[in-house]
């Protein structure tokens, strides 16, 4: 026989090769080898995964144990602790085998469901609850409430608040916050303020919820006055009041409002909070004081991801693209992991400096080396840098390639840019595509009527103002702010074309004498009203907001001081040339913040280099 063959003939001796145990598996061999199997709990603190737990779900099976009410509990628990779409179905496998849960379980599974990706869940468990007849209690209210919260579900919000006001709950400590937080999150600030005025003795969880609420719907103004309120009532803020409460002062560009309340911040011990500190940098960064966002990051004892990319955010909008992009790779030797924060504000440098390449690498980099999926915001950083650069076609291919649909922010990034070089027939096609998704933003025709009124082509001008006329559109009017002894100054385009001479107003036709003398020209073609003369549109161009603003601030700040001003608009080509007058004539340093970054007037240059 040959050898092979003979070989193949001989039965192989059986070897048992057992897989190699994890040390779960090793934790319960020990269990069963030390211990009776009668109590599968005592592994419950040394379960670390679902999988795990299913293993010892397995264990009260083969223990008898599985129908436990007990046991059960104890298992929900652990699914909804750090709650995820497939520790959530196995909750609510395990809780439909409960012939009898109780409200406590009917708690425990909204609350997971609130803080999981599918907190609209919460809401048939609600309605399931009652139809068991239950009666909710104060801990199932404010779970339900936040999973509407998180589902932007204001009708279900509503319905539950109407049982909060028939079960006497609407004076509840527990619930009232969550009605007020859940009316914010759906964007009725004003619902939640009315249930914030009926609380008898509101409680300072309640004062975060409502100042919160107001800051991020844009209306710093009532969120200071309550925080003030607050003050006066003797509560003591808390962290996240003032996580609001600096959020306020950024948004209002109020410097000196910000310093005090980093003072405040200190003097309360809340600065040990990273996110609190966090805050002060993007604080000092939207009011202009870079140098003081410095000084706090430096101060950190400890940086986390955010605290770097508020760094890095707050180089890239003053204008400061390399000390961004260096402030990057120190990041990245501290070993700690960018996000998508951090490349936003790395692509909005490169955006800022034209740096082209260094935008694609970082771009690029995001999904190939830190598996980050780029966002609408990070594609509308790549438009803006190719828009900036003249790399109009190739900005307009990248939007149309996209593998997520484009919004109308992205179309207007490049009709921005088309406006910027001069490029007629490109804009009238970006404005096409920005109609197909939204016509009524007035900032989009007025774009491209300036746009065509410098072409001189007049006849499409036309066109575009009786189309925004026809459909009701209008145009949002230039707002510059100024802080001084602490209160916020606003002024409005035109303000003085059509009313009464104030002092003020002497005071800025004196300050434009005295500019033209040192070279200053109105650019009165950016005044697109051709029935206008010359001297018509030098008034109109006059009283811009920007201008009104600075004026103001030369009036009523010391000599020397610096002059900081908000605008919600982009600065226009004539204040920017203006401002840099004002900062050699007057030796002042002007901060204007507009809607897209920081400029800074020093000696008549601007750190923007004009390129903005």
């Amino acid at each position: 026989m040959h050898l092979f063959v003979a070989m193949a003939t001989v039965p192989s001796p059986v070897t048992s090769i057992s897989p190699p145990k994890s040390k779960f598996n090793e934790k319960i061999s020990r269990f069963e080898t030390l211990n009776p199997p009668q109590n599968p709990l005592s592994l419950l603190p040394k379960c670390t995964s679902l999988k795990e737990l299913k293993q010892i779900q397995a264990f009260t099976i083969k223990t008898h144990l599985q129908n436990d009410l007990n046991f059960l509990t104890k298992f929900i628990n652990f699914c909804t602790k750090n709650p995820t779409f497939t520790s959530m179905e196995y909750a609510h496998k395990l809780f439909d085998n409960i012939s009898q849960p109780d409200v406590v379980l009917f708690n425990t599974m909204a609350r997971g469901y609130s803080r999981s990706n599918t907190p609209i869940q919460a809401i048939p468990l609600f309605s399931q609850l009652l139809s068991f007849g239950f009666l909710p209690d104060d801990y199932t209210f404010p779970s339900v409430l936040k999973a509407c919260s998180s589902a932007k579900a204001l009708e279900e919000g509503k319905q539950i608040h109407c049982l909060v006001i028939k079960l006497g709950l609407n004076h509840n400590i527990y619930i009232c916050p969550s009605l007020i937080s859940m009316y914010t999150e759906c964007n009725d600030v004003d619902s939640a303020r009315r249930v914030f005025d009926k609380m008898l003795d509101p409680c300072v969880i309640s004062y975060n919820a409502i100042i919160t609420g107001y800051a991020k719907c844009s209306r710093p103004n009532e969120a200071l006055s309550l925080f003030r309120e607050l003050q006066v009532k003797s509560l003591k803020p808390t962290d996240v009041t003032m996580l609001s409460v600096l959020s306020c002062c950024a948004l209002l560009g109020a410097l000196d409002l910000g310093k005090w309340m980093h003072e405040y911040v200190k003097k309360n011990g809340l600065d040990k909070y990273i996110k609190v500190s966090t805050a002060l940098i993007d604080m000092y960064a939207k009011c202009g004081s870079l140098k003081d966002a410095i000084c706090v990051f430096e101060n950190m004892s400890i940086r986390d991801t955010p605290a770097w990319s508020a760094m890095i955010v707050a180089y890239a909008t003053h204008g400061k693209g390399y000390k961004a992009i260096e402030t990057f790779e120190e990041m990245r030797k501290a070993g700690v992991q960018p996000d998508e924060i951090t490349f936003l504000g790395l692509l909005y440098a490169c955006s800022h400096n034209g740096l082209v390449d260094e935008g694609w690498r970082f771009f690029s980099s995001m999904s190939d080396k830190y598996s980050i999926i780029p966002g609408i915001k990070h594609y509308g950083c790549m438009v803006d840098l190719l828009g900036r650069t003249g790399n109009l076609d190739e900005a307009y291919k990248f939007i149309d390639e996209l593998p997520i649909k484009p919004t109308p922010i992205l179309w207007r990034t490049l009709l921005a840019a088309c406006s910027s070089h001069g490029d007629v027939e490109l804009g009238k096609r970006v404005i096409e595509r920005i109609f197909e998704l939204d016509e009524s933003h007035g900032g989009d025709y007025v774009i491209l009527s300036n746009l065509c009124a410098r072409a001189g082509r007049w006849e499409d001008v036309d066109f575009l103002r009786k189309l925004m006329n026809d459909r009701g559109v209008v145009k949002v009017p230039g707002c510059s702010s100024i802080e001084v002894d602490n209160v916020v100054h606003e002024f409005f385009s035109g303000d003085g074309v059509n009313t009464v001479s104030t002092s003020l107003h002497k005071a800025l036709d004196e300050l434009m004498k005295e500019l033209k003398m040192v070279g200053y020209v109105p650019d009165t073609s950016l005044v697109f009203h051709a029935e206008m003369g010359e001297a018509e549109k030098e008034i109109s161009l006059r009283y811009h907001s920007e201008k009104l603003a600075i004026a103001y601030g030369l009036l009523n700040t010391p000599p020397g001081s610096t002059i900081r001003v908000v605008k919600n608009l982009r600065v226009c080509g004539d204040c920017h040339s203006a401002a840099k007058h004002i900062s050699q004539i007057f030796d002042r340093q002007i901060i204007l913040r507009d809607v897209q970054r920081f400029h800074h007037f020093r000696n008549g240059k601007c750190s923007c280099g004009d390129f903005w």
